[in-house]
């Protein structure tokens, strides 16, 4: 083990694992949302992650760029990166939506188990990820340089990136905007019902298909927003991008406590950190690992998670 590295490259670790748990963050509030409010796990959640990113490449595609073009000037990055942003968002919805619509609610009309809701589940995240792997032949798709990573100011030896600042504030403000929705207007008080007591909130007038529609579109949303950050940092993409990362965000909301948003994001920074920690003192190759285990000694000391809040209960 090596403590002495670890000590030594603590801030680098640190601020590298905030932007890495800052994108699990934004993945993990889909299987939160679901979650909270139909107490089913969407395993569909990673391929919703997938078509972001394969979305916002696409759009930049029409434009000529790709993983060999020259960076472009401030003015259009940015406007790159907002179209970037609204294509994911727009096609990780929709994907959203559809596995809801075509995968939940047949089930949910026939009072299905929910084993069944699971194998559909799963079912519909192979069909969609191998779908991408035959339109892509299997092969690696390169991200247009947008964003050249620079020293925005150095505590040491950590070098806090222009990249690194952005991913973790677009998280921040997408949680907080995402957690005043959810807390402040109408249509977030009729998800807060449904996921306390779909029943009553039905008599009350609570239309509950409309309300899992708008969580799964909500967790798509976010989902988008997570597949452009993964891009612009990781710098590819492939068919399965979503399988691995998917775990990690599974784990960071029941790290959290699964059905709390703000637990979705407290568990991804923590996950974000613990990896690279783990990666700096066991080696890199167990920078994965340390989510599985991560996950195993949740469950066994604390099934609730850290704030163990259900999103039927959540209070501003």
């Amino acid at each position: 083990m090596n403590f002495s590295g670890l000590i030594q490259d603590f801030g680098p670790l640190t601020i590298t694992g905030l932007a890495q748990g800052a994108i699990i963050a934004l993945f993990a509030l889909g299987y939160t949302l679901v979650y909270g409010v139909l107490r089913l796990i969407n395993f569909a959640h990673s391929e919703v992650f997938l078509i972001g990113s394969y979305a916002c490449l696409i759009v930049w595609g029409f434009f000529g760029l790709d993983q060999n073009s020259a960076t472009p000037n401030v003015l259009s990055v940015i406007g790159l990166l907002l179209l970037g942003l609204v294509a994911a968002i727009i096609f990780s919805g929709l994907t959203a939506l559809g596995v809801e619509l075509v995968a939940y609610r047949p089930l949910r009309k026939r009072n299905a188990p929910p084993l069944a809701f699971l194998i559909t589940a799963i079912g519909a995240s192979l069909f969609i990820s191998e779908t991408v792997g035959v339109m892509t032949q299997r092969n690696i798709k390169g991200v247009p340089p947008l964003i050249q990573p620079r020293d925005v100011f150095v505590i040491g030896n950590m070098h806090v990136t222009n990249l690194q600042i952005l991913i973790i504030v677009l998280a921040l403000v997408s949680m907080f905007l995402l957690d005043r929705f959810i807390n402040r207007s109408r249509l977030g008080r009729g998800i807060r019902a449904v996921a306390q007591n779909p029943d009553s909130a039905a008599l009350m007038g609570v239309n509950k298909s409309r309300v899992i529609s708008l969580v799964f579109l909500l967790g798509g949303l976010m989902a988008g927003i997570a597949a452009v950050m993964y891009d612009l940092k990781i710098g590819v993409t492939r068919f399965d991008a979503g399988f691995l990362l998917g775990i990690e965000a599974f784990t960071a909301a029941v790290l959290g406590g699964i059905g709390n948003l703000r637990g979705a994001l407290l568990g991804g920074l923590l996950l974000g950190l613990l990896q690279n920690y783990a990666a700096s003192l066991f080696g890199t190759e167990w920078l994965h690992a340390a989510s599985f285990v991560l996950l195993v000694l949740i469950l066994v000391v604390r099934p609730t998670g850290l704030l163990g809040e259900s999103l039927g209960r959540a209070r501003a």
